[in-house]
């Protein structure tokens, strides 16, 4: 062993994630019910480049992303559509799919769809009434939440995100739903507690703990997921297992903005990838998505495509350069390494030009 070889340890957040064996990273993915747009794309395209970071510094990697298939907003698109939720929800996975292929999206290992994983919930319910860390009242399992960090506006938060905070079987406003039954026309599964469904929080700790136990190295998501649904995914898979944290490290990449106000079908401002795509190439829509530093919110503005376009060309330039220089390839994965900094990495390619810019593109998916 070289003890004087540079260290290779990704750190997020300024903390350093240093794994042995594969590392486990789990991806908050869609919930399939529309196209996607550059907010979707943004999060999904930053996970990879994480993944492909760890890679890069020599480490395995296992990534799951889930799919949400079970959701209010589903099924009610669904039933407008006349379509079986499940059927519909087939069909927007391919459409979503599609679009990260085109944006070079790495294929991930895992992609459960919450309803092939009820059983796994039930038992997730099941656990949480034995160790008292949930109650059942009127066929809801609900989740004891007085306990679990809340922020400022968290009971407008967690109405916004359909945990109805004001329900009169709650022991708290603060508890969340793990079961609960199904209302006319939703899907619904048996259970010890009568015909329901899974509550959101309690399905993504369920797949993420099927698939990678008690815990995890890495947990990528927009920066709107952190309250109520990270900060409940973690609290029940913490309050079953007793392992803590049950993410090492989270990925919280910012939010697209479109004049100011956060990219999403209720404000009427999507920019569709599928729309991009016949006229741009699609490596400029990826690095247009990754040149902001990944923690910040971005406001789209036409122009930064043409902007990224341009940025491409000179980095292509830079990469025909006859300079192999490994100080400077070292540059390039100390930036990276560095809390993703791809602005700094880009900025070294582009100065020194060839290995190095090689080693950026190709890293980053960009070649």
């Amino acid at each position: 062993m070289n003890l004087n070889a540079p260290d290779r340890t990704l750190r997020i957040g300024g903390r350093p994630l240093p794994v042995v064996g594969p590392a486990r990273m789990y991806v908050c993915g869609i919930t399939p019910y529309d196209a996607t747009h550059l907010g979707h794309a943004r999060t999904f395209v930053w996970a990879d480049i994480a993944a492909r970071v760890l890679r890069h510094a020599g480490g395995d990697v296992r990534v799951c992303r889930n799919v949400t298939d079970v959701d209010d907003v589903l099924n009610q698109a669904a039933h407008r559509a006349g379509s079986p939720y499940d059927s519909f929800a087939a069909v927007q996975q391919y459409y979503f799919e599609r679009d990260l292929d085109t944006l070079g999206v790495h294929p991930v290992d895992h992609q459960p769809r919450a309803h092939n994983h009820v059983r796994e919930v039930i038992r997730l319910a099941q656990g949480l009434l034995t160790s008292g860390h949930a109650y059942l009242q009127n066929d809801t399992v609900f989740f004891h939440g007085a306990d679990v960090p809340q922020q400022d506006n968290a009971h407008a938060l967690l109405a916004e995100y359909g945990d109805e905070p004001d329900s009169p079987d709650k022991q708290h406003p603060f508890d969340v739903a793990v079961w609960r039954p199904s209302r006319s026309g939703e899907p619904a599964w048996p259970s010890p507690w009568g015909p329901g469904r899974p509550g959101w929080h309690a399905e993504c700790a369920a797949m993420a703990m099927t698939l990678f136990g008690p815990s995890l190295d890495l947990h990528a998501g927009g920066t709107d997921l952190r309250f109520p649904h990270h900060a409940y995914e973690s609290a029940i898979a913490e309050a079953l297992t007793g392992v803590r944290p049950f993410s090492r490290a989270w990925l919280h990449v910012g939010m697209v903005l479109r004049d100011g106000v956060k990219m999403a079908k209720s404000t009427g401002n999507l920019v569709l990838v599928s729309d991009l795509v016949p006229d741009h190439p699609p490596t400029a829509i990826r690095l247009m998505l990754m040149t902001p530093p990944w923690q910040d919110e971005w406001d789209y503005t036409p122009n930064a495509l043409d902007d990224a376009a341009s940025h491409l060309d000179d980095l292509r330039t830079a990469a025909g350069r006859r300079n192999d220089s490994p100080t400077a390839e070292a540059a390039v994965t100390e930036a990276l390494l560095n809390d993703l900094d791809v602005p700094t990495a880009l900025a070294i390619a582009a100065q020194e030009g060839g290995s190095a810019a090689r080693l950026a593109m190709q890293t980053l998916a960009l070649a």
